[in-house]
């Protein structure tokens, strides 16, 4: 009896707001039906206790009656769309964005530097800037998978927010079917037996005021059947809100296990992957490295060889020449046979000067002898 709803009529006190609430049945939701039928023996015997109580001739009655259910629905509805409103997946989605878009700026080549200046310098500030930018990735991607975290808390949060939500829109939904079903009984019983008794009664009584009454009692009965089909939209509004609910709670759950995924299975498989494109970059750079020093040191001993060779063949030519060539000695004979061949034709022809001049002067001699006596004989 505990988690059958509490139904109340206007003037009585409410009742507590955090009534029992019943379990929803395995099917998913209570029969459609209206009908007693449709209810379990312990809520038809609350139904039918509730209609005996039930005046359809009390205007404030008919106005009034259900409406506490009604109220219970709109309030929760507005509930419903605030969730909605204030539920914000694109957040998670902005997350995963930038998670790849993280990821996919991990630079991980590595610069080459040419020639033989930046052998290691090159590489090394190759290495450093790639673990620097695989530092800064991984303090975003730490900062992005803290972010995911507290959204699958807050959905996860959520998720069991709307479970009290079904459960509490389900208990709305029996609300009004109990009311609706004990209104129904009731009108049923108040038209087959009070109204046709005060038919009969104006029919066969000569008064004005009998048939008054009769109307009146039809047009409550009009009127009360009018505010069960309110009730009744009322209670399509709790039967179309429960797949909503289930709809946003499969949306925050699938969104929960992508979360779930992420954080579990992709981050840690992105970041081993990051490690190992750093420490494959690291093998290359030390290859590279390598292989340029192994280059540079086949160019070293190609270039020392052949200097090398070059120097033993000068070395061995300049210790097999004599300190003075053939070629010298040669060449000093002939410039010595031409000074000696030069010197004897100057001797030669100074003798012959000489000799020119002596008979030059003995000739002078003679004239100047001759010239005095000719003087002399003056």
């Amino acid at each position: 009896m505990s988690d059958i709803p509490t139904l109340v009529l206007p003037g009585f006190e409410e009742p507590e707001p955090n009534a029992p609430i019943p379990n929803a049945p395995a099917g998913g939701g209570a029969k459609s039906e209206l009908s007693l039928s449709s209810l379990t023996p312990e809520e038809q015997n609350a139904v039918l206790n509730f209609s005996k109580q039930i005046n359809i001739m009390d205007q404030n009655t008919v106005a009034q009656y259900g409406t506490s259910a009604q109220n219970k629905i709109a309030q929760f509805s507005d509930s419903v769309l605030q969730n909605i409103r204030t539920s914000d997946t694109g957040e998670v989605g902005k997350c995963l964005t930038d998670l790849v878009v993280e990821l996919k700026g991990f630079d991980s080549s590595v610069e080459e530097k040419g020639g033989l200046r930046g052998l290691f310098g090159g590489v090394k500030k190759s290495l450093e800037k790639m673990q620097a930018n695989y530092a800064k990735v991984e303090v975003n991607i730490d900062k992005i998978q803290n972010q995911l975290e507290t959204h699958q808390r807050i959905l996860i949060k959520d998720i069991a927010m709307f479970d009290k939500m079904y459960e509490s829109n389900l208990s709305y939904y029996k609300e009004l079917t109990m009311y609706i079903i004990a209104g129904e009984e009731k009108l049923q019983q108040f038209r087959e037996k009070d109204i046709a008794a005060q038919r009969a009664k104006a029919e066969s009584a000569n008064d004005q005021m009998e048939v008054q009454k009769l109307n009146d009692m039809e047009s409550l009965a009009e009127r009360f059947e009018k505010k069960l089909h309110d009730l009744k939209l009322s209670r399509i509004v709790s039967i179309q809100m429960a797949p909503q609910i289930r709809l946003l709670q499969n949306n925050n759950s699938t969104l929960a296990d992508k979360i779930q995924s992420s954080i579990v299975n992709s981050i840690p498989i992105w970041k081993s992957q990051l490690v190992l494109t750093l420490g494959i970059a690291r093998s290359k750079s030390a290859l590279e490295a390598q292989t340029k020093v192994t280059d540079y040191t086949n160019v070293l001993l190609q270039k020392n060889s052949e200097l090398l060779r070059q120097g033993s063949i000068d070395v061995a030519k300049e210790s097999e020449r004599s300190i003075i060539s053939i070629e010298t000695i040669k060449k000093t004979n002939e410039n010595l046979i031409s000074t000696i061949t030069d010197v004897l034709q100057i001797q030669e022809q100074g003798r012959q000067d000489r000799a020119s001049a002596e008979k030059e002067m003995e000739s002078a001699e003679e004239e100047l002898k001759a010239v005095l006596l000719r003087a002399k004989k003056r």
